[in-house]
């Protein structure tokens, strides 16, 4: 009879084959690995390693934000600080001006970022005034700083979106957040499709579509291997992946269902699944992982965000700048 280790590593074995043949590993294989008990995580760590290396090298793909437009979004979203339903003390303000974007996407080219997004609460730009103000940005970006030109506006539609295009913008971001099946226990006011609609007009257009969720919702395991299937099937780009740091206020300001292990699996099965995709880790890194960030890469992550978050602060640039060297990675021009 075999033993659990070496059913383990022919289970990891079929799947690294799988993975690194360019196809991702299926639902219930997926459901399969992040079965797999804790105390191999270093095994999966191995094949998750390999797999990136062979299809991303050794670069690592660092992206910034600037919170553009703060607070008072409508919607009901249970993990997010700058909805109105709930009572955070979250800093709110209107679309900053254009000079002040320029100048934080210049801060973070100097912290070696390659792409810079722009991020507005709410459910949508939907004002002329707050489109023509983006326009300019990106162009002045597009003039002064050598950056990718990415943002994140919420769900929009084909007409403003082509206008940012022209402008410049590369890259649109917009998170389903969660599986379908998970996502009317996150927010009731507006539709999961609206969000893979969104996505679907952005990849329609050209743009190098960024789209992931957070994790440590109160998701179920096998809920984590149906949003990857969703974004494989919208064939996605980018996928960042958030893992919740609880905000007072919110309805899940108490929640606490992540482990560092668990997180590592996380980013392990999005890489056995999406195999061929950059794998982003952002929000809730340094709260969730703890002592353990520097084996993102390792579970298949080639690529973080530095800075600040929306509403929360980062890390140092300096210290994930020591971080990839020491680990022997490079930064991606």
């Amino acid at each position: 009879m075999l033993s659990k280790f070496t059913m383990v590593k022919a289970m990891l074995n079929k799947f690294e084959e799988k993975a690194l043949s360019g196809n991702g590993i299926s639902y219930d294989e997926g459901c399969g690995l992040i079965n797999i008990p804790d105390s191999d995580i270093f095994e999966i760590l191995a094949s998750t390693d390999r797999i990136r290396r062979f299809f991303k090298g050794n670069d690592v793909n660092l992206c910034s934000i600037i919170n553009a437009k703060s607070g008072l979004c409508s919607e009901d979203c249970a993990f997010c600080s700058q909805s109105v339903h709930y009572d955070t003390g979250v800093k709110t303000y209107p679309m900053v001006e254009h000079q002040k974007i320029v100048e934080a996407a210049k801060g973070a080219m100097q912290n070696g970022a390659r792409e810079f997004s722009i991020v507005t609460s709410g459910t949508s730009v939907g004002k002329d005034t707050d489109v023509n103000i983006l326009a300019r940005t990106l162009k002045e970006m597009k003039a002064q700083v050598a950056l990718e030109r990415c943002a994140s506006l919420g769900i929009m539609n084909e007409e403003a979106l082509r206008k940012l295009k022209d402008a410049g913008l590369q890259s649109y971001h917009h998170n389903l957040e969660t599986a379908r099946s998970f996502f009317p226990n996150i927010c009731t006011t507006h539709d999961y499709e609206d969000d893979v609609n969104t996505i679907r007009t952005a990849k329609k257009l050209g743009f190098y579509a960024c789209c992931g969720g957070i994790f440590g919702l109160g998701e179920s395991r096998e809920q984590r291997v149906e949003l990857a299937l969703t974004l494989r099937e919208l064939d996605v780009d980018s996928v960042p992946i958030n893992f919740l740091n609880p905000r007072p206020g919110t309805p899940l300001e108490n929640a606490n269902y992540l482990t560092p292990i668990e997180c590592l699996k996380i980013i392990s099965l999005y890489r056995f699944m999406l195999p061929t995709k950059d794998i982003v880790v952002c929000g809730g890194r340094q709260v969730n992982l703890r002592d353990m960030q520097s084996l993102i890469f390792a579970a298949g992550a080639n690529g973080m965000m530095i800075g600040n978050y929306l509403t929360t602060l980062g890390r140092s640039p300096e210290e994930d700048l020591h971080m990839i060297k020491d680990l022997g990675l490079k930064l991606r021009k």
